[in-house]
């Protein structure tokens, strides 16, 4: 007691010398919170880039915050040093939003479950295989880019899971692991339209049976589960006339890993069956036509010298 009544006359004395060491300590506090928070993002943050910009944003910060303080402090502005407190919480909130949104969307990812490792997933322009996700960064194995259709092509990206709250995740896997795909044939005019239909359909049906009817109980699923309206899995078949051929669209579901390979197998096996009817079914190619050939004059002067 003696001690503390001998601190508090003290500091009735000597108010300037009282509020210069109140100051002080503040300033010190300020100090060692930023540096805590630079440790803490030196070693959490893998980027090397995002880890520089935090950290020199903490210290830029730190130094405002102090200069501030320092100005509101000795003109007698601000006497609650709880308000200084404040101002440095919400710097930091400011400052690391970035590593705030993205623990906050690795939540988000686990208890809302948008996608977990294994999903092929769309996220920020970026299409990829899940194959980790922590408390940052989603890691994705790359589809597309430079690779036509569906296959890898080589790069693991890390996204920020703060990117899960600023636009659409496309997830091809979850609740219906299945997609539309459709291609068109060429038929050239003349040839026997309903073979073509024909031979088209049955080798769809017979290619994608399997598909077909795993894909009928998963859409149940997501009717029941979403306010979706039935949807038709069979293969379907449209017909447009072309100034140069008949256009056959064929339309089909089809496993999401297995696009590319299932278009491949159709595209060969109905080739096939086409060149089996004996020019009845004929693929049609690009034609061109020339309606006027130019008049062409003839120098017979020249001619007869050479």
């Amino acid at each position: 007691m003696d001690i503390l009544e001998s601190i508090s006359q003290w500091t009735t004395l000597h108010p300037t010398a009282t509020s210069v060491i109140k100051y002080i300590t503040w300033v010190i506090v300020i100090f060692s919170v930023i540096s805590i928070v630079r440790v803490f993002l030196r070693k959490s943050l893998p980027d090397n880039n995002i880890r520089y910009k935090s950290q020199k944003g903490i210290e830029v910060f730190g130094y405002i915050l102090i200069v501030l303080m320092s100005i509101s402090y000795f003109t007698g502005n601000i006497k609650d040093f709880a308000l200084a407190i404040g101002l440095l919480t919400a710097g930091i909130t400011i400052t690391l939003q970035e590593l705030i949104l993205s623990v906050a969307g690795s939540f988000y990812i686990f208890f809302v479950k948008v996608y977990k490792p294994g999903d092929r997933i769309q996220l920020n322009g970026i299409k990829g295989d899940v194959i980790d996700i922590d408390s940052i960064y989603t890691t994705m194995m790359e589809i597309g880019e430079w690779v036509s259709s569906d296959n890898y092509s080589g790069r693991i990206v890390k996204i920020s899971n703060s990117f899960v709250f600023k636009g659409p995740i496309y997830n091809y896997s979850k609740d219906f692991p299945f997609v539309w795909d459709e291609f068109n044939l060429p038929i050239r005019y003349g040839s026997d339209v309903e073979l073509a239909k024909k031979i088209v359909i049955d080798v769809a049906q017979e290619i994608l049976s399997e598909y077909v009817r795993e894909s009928i109980a998963q859409w149940k699923e997501v009717v029941n589960k979403y306010y979706i309206e039935d949807a038709v899995v069979d293969p379907t078949l449209a017909i447009t006339m072309t100034d140069n051929w008949i256009q056959l669209n064929l339309r089909y579901i089809v496993d999401y890993k297995k696009r590319r390979a299932t278009k491949h197998l159709l595209n060969e096996r109905i080739g096939q069956e086409f060149m089996k009817t004996n020019g009845k079914v004929t693929l049609a190619s690009a034609t061109f036509e020339i309606v006027r050939i130019p008049h062409l004059n003839i120098d017979k002067a020249n001619e007869q010298k050479a």
